[in-house]
C-alpha cells in the first residue's frame, strides 16, 4: 500500500509537515495545503523524498474554495486515498470574563471556521472521491478533554471535530472509510512558541511525567498509524498524543 495519493491540510508547517513527509517516506503522493504561506509549503515540498508531490492553497472553510482544493488535489494526484485535517487556528485568546461580546463572537467565529467547519467541508468533498474506501484523519485536540480557559472557543470547536469523527466512522464504515482522530497536548511547534518561551513554559513542561511537550513526528506517527492498512478498524478511535499529562475514560 504505497503510492497512496494524500491530501494534507496544514502542510506547510507543524504537524502537516511532519504528516506530509511521514507519507512521501512511505512512498505515497502527498498534496501540500495551505492556508497563507505558499512560500513555507514550498520549503516542505522541496524537502519530500519521492515524486509526484504538489502544493495547493485555500481556506477550508470557504465551501468553494474547500471543493476547489479536493478537486484539485484529485486531479494532481489522480485519485483520493487519504486526507488529513492538520490545519488548525488557536489564537486569538479570549477568556471568558476578560473578553468584551465583541471579541468572544469573534474568536468563537474564527475558532469554529477553522477548526470545525473547514475540515467538515473537505470531508464532505473528500468522501466523493473515495468509492473504493480510504482513510480521514483529523487532528484534534486534548482541550477537547482537558478544556482550554484561554481560549474557550478552541476547545469547543475541537470537540466539535472529535464528535464529527465519531459520527461519520458510522456514517461511512459501510463504504470502507476509517474515520479517526488524534488529540495531542501541547506541541513544540511555532503555534506553541509563546506558551514555551513564556513564564509558564516550566510548568506547561512539568504537566507531562516525561518533562517535555510532544513533537510533531510524535503526532505524525500516530496519523500515519490511522491512515495505514491494517488501522481500519479503529476507525472511530481518538488517540491520545499527551505523554500521560490527561487521562479520560
Amino acid at each position: 500500500m504505497t503510492g497512496r495519493a494524500v491530501l494534507v491540510t496544514g502542510g506547510s508547517g507543524g504537524v502537516g509537515a511532519a504528516v506530509a513527509r511521514g507519507f512521501a517516506e512511505a512512498g505515497d503522493r502527498v498534496v501540500v495545503h495551505y492556508v497563507t504561506s505558499r512560500e513555507r509549503a514550498e520549503q516542505v515540498l522541496s524537502g519530500l523524498p519521492g515524486e509526484g508531490h504538489h502544493v495547493l492553497g485555500a481556506d477550508p472553510a470557504d465551501p468553494a474554495q474547500a471543493e476547489g482544493l479536493v478537486e484539485g488535489a484529485v486531479g494532481l494526484l489522480g485519485g483520493l486515498d487519504v486526507l488529513v485535517n492538520s490545519v488548525g487556528l488557536v489564537k486569538p485568546y479570549h477568556p471568558v470574563l476578560e473578553s468584551t461580546y465583541q471579541q468572544w463572537h469573534e474568536s468563537f467565529e474564527l475558532m469554529t471556521r477553522a477548526n470545525l467547519l473547514g475540515p467538515a467541508n473537505l470531508i464532505y468533498c473528500a468522501v466523493r472521491h473515495l468509492p473504493r474506501g480510504g482513510r480521514i484523519v483529523n487532528v484534534g485536540s486534548r482541550g477537547a478533554h482537558r478544556g482550554t480557559p484561554m481560549m474557550p472557543g478552541y476547545g469547543a470547536a475541537k470537540a466539535g471535530l472529535h464528535a464529527l469523527t465519531q459520527t461519520l466512522s458510522q456514517s461511512l464504515g459501510t463504504r470502507s472509510i476509517s474515520v479517526t482522530a488524534v488529540a495531542p497536548g501541547v506541541i513544540d511547534t511555532a503555534m506553541a512558541e509563546d506558551l514555551l518561551t513564556g513564564p509558564d513554559a516550566e510548568a506547561i513542561r512539568a504537566q507531562s511525567p516525561f518533562g517535555r511537550v510532544a513533537t510533531a513526528e510524535e503526532v505524525a506517527g500516530a496519523v500515519l498509524y490511522l491512515a495505514s492498512p491494517g488501522a481500519e478498524f479503529a476507525s472511530g478511535t481518538i488517540i491520545d498524543i499527551n505523554g500521560a499529562s490527561y487521562f479520560r475514560s
